[in-house]
């Protein structure tokens, strides 16, 4: 309920942004409509409203931008001496220009500031042309420059403080995964390596999850405190080799038939592939319960690649393929098709389209 409220509350707040940016920009759209509409030419006008807005509008921005790039954190801690959590912090320098203009008006005085309605009006009578060059053009045109500059700012700024951080965190944590599946590769686990290569492709947006539900996965999974369901089985995986279970104590926890067992089971078969089950890794491929599921037993089947033999192979070629051109199998652009169209490769095999069931009445 608690999680609904919140839920509910952040849609609000979104809205409510997103109504009061259209409005903002509505205003400034609507005076330029109307000022234009009401010159002796009304195109000419509107032409160069627009150009002199968009202008200020990318000023603004470029201004906006430049104040919100975050700073990258240099290894502060985290509250109560904790980790760092994020690798980039929030840019002072706004804060400090206001701070530095502060002092200047109050060093200086508001003497200075009689000069500010000169240099407003010159700039509009320069650009007073461009909106039709009437006598009301000149304080228009200073008044939308200043509209459209505080407007481009503020988007500007808003837009780098809120996603750029992100952006950036998320790209520096792609690139870590990725080294750490280069140095996986090297030790020789391909299989460690390609989970580790698929999220970070996760991280930069270049694959989906595989994880539709994962707090319901979480729950059938080892215990393991706020750890989410992809550490929870690669901490699986690792242990595979150090356990003490056989390749049929395997294949009765995968026959176990909850999804969480299915999975704890594929994690082992990925760790060691000596307790691997094809039966049971291609079943969930071509049965699974999730697509969390079937993403892991892809997994496992590239680890067994090496160990199959030339039917076995076929086998696991059939399987995956069919899933690859099934409606309801693996869907395009998801981290399994990158998995699944990686082992057919392996295998020297493009997916086969399975032969189509003749009609009625035909031979």
């Amino acid at each position: 309920m608690a999680g609904a409220r919140t839920a509910g509350g952040a849609a609000q707040l979104r809205a409510a942004r997103r109504t009061a940016a259209a409005g903002m920009l509505g205003v400034g759209l609507a005076g330029l409509l109307l000022f234009g509409l009401g010159r002796a030419h009304p195109l000419q006008a509107l032409g160069g409203g627009l150009m002199v807005a968009g202008a200020a509008a990318v000023l603004g921005g470029a201004l906006g931008f430049l104040f919100g790039v975050p700073r990258m954190r240099s290894g502060e801690p985290g509250p109560a001496g904790g980790p760092v959590r994020d690798s980039y912090v929030p840019n002072t320098n706004l804060e400090q220009v206001s701070d530095w203009l502060t002092k200047v008006l109050l060093g200086v005085g508001l003497t200075q500031l009689g000069s500010l309605g000169a240099r407003l009006h010159q700039l509009g009578a320069a650009l007073a042309p461009a909106l039709g060059g009437d006598p009301g053009a000149a304080p228009f045109a200073a008044a939308l420059v200043l509209y459209f500059l505080v407007l481009g700012f503020l988007a500007g700024w808003l837009a780098t403080r809120l996603l750029l951080p992100r952006a950036l965190s998320d790209a520096d944590r792609a690139l870590d995964l990725f080294l750490a599946g280069q140095d996986r590769d090297r030790k020789g686990d391909k299989v460690g390596a390609d989970d580790l290569r698929v999220r970070a492709m996760q991280h930069l947006g270049l694959l989906g999850s595989s994880t539709d539900r994962p707090e319901t996965v979480r729950e059938q999974l080892p215990p393991a405190g706020d750890a989410s369901p992809e550490n929870v089985v690669a901490e699986v995986r690792s242990t595979a080799r150090r356990s003490a279970l056989t390749a049929e104590q395997v294949r009765e926890l995968f026959a176990d038939g909850s999804e969480g067992r299915r999975v704890q089971a594929l994690a082992l078969m990925q760790g060691d592939p000596a307790l691997a089950d094809l039966g049971s890794v291609l079943e969930a491929i071509e049965r699974p319960r999730s697509g969390f599921e079937q993403y892991h037993a892809l997994l496992a089947a590239r680890g067994l690649l090496s160990r199959l033999a030339a039917g076995e192979w076929h086998r696991l070629r059939d399987a995956v393929a069919s899933q690859l051109v099934a409606p309801e199998g693996i869907p395009y652009g998801s981290d399994r098709s990158w998995l699944a169209e990686k082992i057919l490769a392996r295998l020297d095999a493009a997916p086969a389209v399975p032969r189509q069931p003749a009609a009625p009445g035909r031979p």
